[in-house]
């Protein structure tokens, strides 16, 4: 994976914890909603990457 495809999905990480935070803070269901939702994303593309790791470790 490359370096800038884990640092995309770590900010996406950071920018949905920060919006269920506001959320909480607020008492804006929506916004704690679409927050857990950017994390969720988040965990999807470092999996996806990490695959994409270990197909290449296999092949070389």
């Amino acid at each position: 994976m490359s370096l800038q495809d884990r640092a995309k999905a770590t900010a996406k990480n950071v920018e949905g914890k920060v919006q269920e935070a506001v959320g909480e803070l607020t008492g804006d269901t929506k916004n704690q909603v679409e927050g857990k939702a950017k994390q969720v994303e988040a965990k999807v593309r470092h999996a996806t990457e990490d695959v994409k790791d270990e197909v290449k470790k296999a092949t070389d």
